[in-house]
C-alpha cells in the first residue's frame, strides 16, 4: 500500500473512531447520545422511524451512511449477511432481525471504538446472530463461498484499493449470492479532481467512483446482472445510488498461477476420492485451508 493509501485509511479510521467516541460519551449524558453531525443526505434519517425505534438509540445515533442496504438486499430468512464497513452495528442489527435466528449477520469494520460501540449495541438488542470482526473490506477475514448477501452503506467509496473490495466481495459470496449496496457514484462527466472540489475522501465524495468505473469494477471481479441507481443528490454531480450484482452460479474466482483449470479450493478433483492438492508443496487439507475452502473433508 502506498504511503498516500495509509495516510487516507488512517484519516478514515480517526474519522470514524471519533464518531464512535462521541456516540459512547453522550449515552451518559442525561438525555441519551448525541448523534453524529451529518446533514440530511446522510446518517439515520434515512431509515424508517420503526427500524430505527426498534433498535438502541446508540445505534442509531452512530449512522453514517448515504442509505438504507437493509432496504433494498431482499434478506431472507436463513441467509447470511456480511456489512463491510458496519460501524455502530445499525445495517447489521437489522439485518439480523431481517434473517430471523436461523441466519446470521457479520459486521466487518477496522476501528476498534466502532467494533465495541458496535458489540455493546447487539447486547443491548439481545441479539444472538451477529457476529463482528475486525479488518479490512480489501481482505475479508471470512472463508471463500459462504456469504448469501453483501451489505455497505457508503463505505467502499472510502476505500484506496476498489478493486480488491470488489474481488474479495466476490470471493466470500456463495455463487448465486449478491450484493445490494448504497455508496456515493459520481456521473461520468466528472473528472476525479472535479469529485476531490465537491468534498474530501472522508467526507464520502472524493473517493467516489463514476456510474461506469463502478459498473466496470464489480464486472472486472466476475459480477454480472450489475445495476445503479441513484437515489438522491449529495453534492453537484455526485449521487447517493442503490447498487446490485450477482455472483454467477457458475462463476469463479480468478485462479492463482499454475492451478489447473478442474481444481475449486486449490484442490484438484476436490471432494472426490480422487482429490490432490493443486501444489505440490501443500497437502490437500493445507491447500483447503489456505484458500479458505469451505468443503475441507
Amino acid at each position: 500500500m502506498s504511503e498516500q493509501s495509509t495516510d487516507l485509511r488512517e484519516t478514515v479510521r480517526r474519522r470514524y473512531a471519533a464518531a464512535a467516541v462521541k456516540v459512547t460519551e453522550g449515552s451518559a449524558a442525561c438525555c441519551g447520545p448525541e448523534p453524529v453531525e451529518v446533514d440530511d443526505n446522510f446518517g439515520s434519517t434515512l431509515y424508517a422511524a420503526d427500524e430505527r425505534d426498534a433498535l438502541p438509540a446508540e445505534a442509531v445515533a452512530a449512522s453514517l451512511g448515504c442509505g438504507n442496504p437493509t432496504a433494498v438486499a431482499e434478506l431472507r430468512a436463513g441467509e447470511r449477511v456480511l456489512d463491510l464497513g458496519s460501524g455502530g452495528g445499525i445495517d447489521v442489527l437489522l439485518s439480523a432481525r431481517r434473517v430471523g435466528p436461523t441466519g446470521k449477520a457479520y459486521g466487518l469494520d477496522m476501528t476498534e471504538e466502532m467494533l465495541a460501540l458496535a458489540l455493546a449495541n447487539a447486547a443491548k438488542a439481545g441479539a444472538t446472530n451477529v457476529e463482528f470482526l475486525k479488518g479490512t473490506i480489501e481482505a475479508v477475514p471470512l472463508p471463500a463461498n459462504t456469504i448469501d448477501v453483501v451489505i455497505s452503506n457508503c463505505v467502499i467509496n472510502l476505500s484506496t484499493d476498489k478493486p480488491a473490495v470488489f474481488a474479495e466481495t466476490f470471493r466470500v459470496l456463495r455463487p448465486g449470492g449478491r450484493i445490494g449496496v448504497s455508496d456515493v457514484v459520481a456521473d461520468d462527466a466528472l473528472t476525479p479532481a472535479q469529485r476531490a472540489e465537491r468534498g474530501d475522501y472522508v467526507g464520502c465524495i472524493a473517493g467516489a467512483l463514476s456510474f461506469a468505473e463502478y459498473r466496470a469494477g464489480l464486472e472486472a471481479a466476475g459480477f454480472t446482472d450489475v445495476e445503479i441507481t441513484q437515489t438522491h443528490p449529495v453534492a453537484d454531480g455526485m449521487h447517493s445510488a442503490i447498487v446490485r450484482a450477482t455472483k454467477p452460479v457458475t462463476g469463479e474466482s480468478p485462479r492463482p498461477a499454475g492451478e489447473s483449470s478442474d481444481a475449486c479450493c486449490g484442490v484438484n478433483a476436490c471432494c472426490t476420492p480422487g482429490e490432490s492438492s493443486a501444489d505440490p508443496a501443500l497437502t490437500v487439507t493445507e491447500a483447503k485451508s489456505a484458500s479458505g475452502c469451505g468443503c475441507r473433508h
